[in-house]
């Protein structure tokens, strides 16, 4: 249930009866010659949807504007400080749950807003907000592993490649054709939650957007299995949090 499409009374009602909510973040960025600038976004809004229909969530409007200053070389990207996004969900997450949700959980899409959100977390009631990145679940990590093993690298992804693909069509390859340099596991290591350098750094080392993740060879079919994993998992996760949260406000 998406909250833009309710009525206050509707919303009253939900609340009344014990809701907490799903919130997805995501970002606004390249994803490579064959990536949507939206992709991030897309990801969380639509696995969050999606779990909605298999938990009793209500979803808000997601958050497309975070940090992603390593990409602002390349056209299109629109980045915000960390400062900022930790402000910005503290003060959602506070609205909500003034409003009587008893929880928030976050869908994220993106691997920068990890540390803000926590940042957040840390300043808001222990126990009502759960950080899940769509991705992180075992089941879709599997997944992910069997489709596409390493070539799955760290940015403009297939597998949230193939979940756009499966919602919008696929866009022609071009450049993605030909598959990336592949990383070492000690920069994965080392780079994780998007710890890149940069913009021109960044931009000089991977010249068309992907870091290390071979794009095309995502496929929309590919893209509806990975989507509907993530929305199961998510989906069964949220409801073990609302759970806990809806016992402890009665």
């Amino acid at each position: 249930m998406l909250l833009s499409q309710m009525t206050w009374p509707e919303v009253d009602a939900a609340l009344t009866a014990g809701r907490c909510a799903m919130m997805p973040v995501g970002s606004t960025e390249q994803h490579g010659p064959m990536g949507l600038i939206g992709t991030d976004t897309i990801c969380a809004r639509h696995v969050a949807i999606e779990a909605a229909k298999h938990c009793d969530a209500i979803v808000v409007p997601e958050i497309a504007y975070t940090p992603a200053p390593f990409n602002t070389a390349f056209p299109g990207t629109l980045s915000i400080t960390p400062e900022l996004l930790t402000a910005l969900v503290t003060q959602i997450v506070q609205g909500l749950l003034e409003q009587g949700f008893r929880g928030v959980y976050v869908v994220n899409g993106h691997g920068a807003n990890l540390a803000p959100i926590s940042q957040a977390i840390k300043a808001l009631p222990t126990g009502t907000v759960r950080l899940q990145s769509w991705w992180a679940p075992t089941t879709v990590n599997t997944l992910r592993e069997k489709m596409f093993g390493s070539w799955e690298g760290m940015h403009a992804t297939p597998s949230e490649v193939a979940i756009t693909q499966a919602l919008f069509g696929a866009k022609p390859a071009g450049d993605a054709a030909k598959p990336p340099e592949q990383l070492s596991a000690s920069y994965i290591r080392a780079h994780s939650g998007d710890r890149h350098g940069p913009p021109d750094v960044h931009r000089e080392t991977f010249p068309d957007g992907r870091v290390g993740s071979h794009s095309a060879l995502a496929t929309p079919e590919l893209g509806a299995e990975l989507l509907e994993t993530a929305a199961r998992a998510i989906a069964e996760d949220f409801a073990d949090f609302a759970k806990a949260r809806i016992q402890e406000g009665t």
